[in-house]
């Protein structure tokens, strides 16, 4: 299969899901309410807890994006702004989320950084509020494992993103071995304590969504994360 950066790599990096809108997104469930108190619980730790060990990934995604002046792109679930910063001036970057003081901080940090070429706004991303093809690239950096409908989320990912533009994860996903695929689904309704799914099936994801992945990377250490990038056909 030819992809966006010349080469598949999804069998090699271990991510070779369930059959398509078939399988169980994964065993655990959560509501927004749950979600939200999870993230006030973590805003003020976040960037300690998850900022350097996840990092390299964050850097890896941008430069995969490779933006051109006036780029358009929502990224969904901003957090504390981590990313804002790493954003080349010249793109035009809306950032959403719905945990009130985790949008506190990336406020926070707006400021500091000046950065009159980000904009952010509180948003559930199971109902974003953008009108069809607004970007050119719709991106959710460790966000889509802790919604409570990711492939719903997933389908307006798409639906907001131009044809032809790009639906960027980064995320933890379902193992493809068994042993620890079976792990990880037995730890999953722990794990959404912290503030993630242990057990997203990417495949199972992709395939309600109606989005198919052109690359996808292993990142960060150990290398248990992946960046996934998907095209928006043009018939979309």
């Amino acid at each position: 299969m030819t992809t966006l950066f010349g080469h598949d790599d999804r069998r090699k990096d271990g991510i070779v899901g369930s059959a398509a809108g078939t399988a169980q997104l994964s065993a655990a469930a959560v509501e927004n309410d749950f979600v939200e108190r999870v993230y006030e619980k973590l805003a003020s730790v976040y960037d300690l807890a998850f900022g350097p060990a996840l990092h390299a990934g964050r850097l890896r995604a941008i430069e995969r994006m490779n933006l051109q002046p006036g780029d358009r792109v929502l990224e969904v679930g901003v957090g504390t702004g981590i990313n804002i910063a790493l954003y080349p001036r010249e793109s035009t970057v809306v950032g959403i989320d719905l945990s009130q003081p985790m949008l506190e901080k990336a406020r926070d940090r707006l400021l500091r950084k000046r950065l009159g070429n980000v904009s952010l706004l509180e948003m559930d991303a199971a109902a974003l509020q953008f009108a069809d093809a607004t970007f050119d690239i719709v991106y959710a950096p460790y966000l889509i494992s802790v919604v409570p409908e990711p492939a719903r989320v997933a389908r307006e990912m798409r639906r907001v993103c131009r044809p032809g533009g790009r639906i960027i994860f980064l995320n933890h996903f379902l193992s493809a071995n068994p042993l620890v695929s079976r792990v990880e689904r037995l730890i999953s309704p722990l794990t959404v304590h912290v503030g993630f799914k242990a057990d997203l099936d990417l495949q199972a994801l992709l395939g309600r969504a109606g989005l198919t992945a052109e690359s996808i990377e292993k990142v960060n250490f150990p290398r248990i994360w992946s960046l996934v990038t998907c095209v928006k056909n043009v018939e979309c």
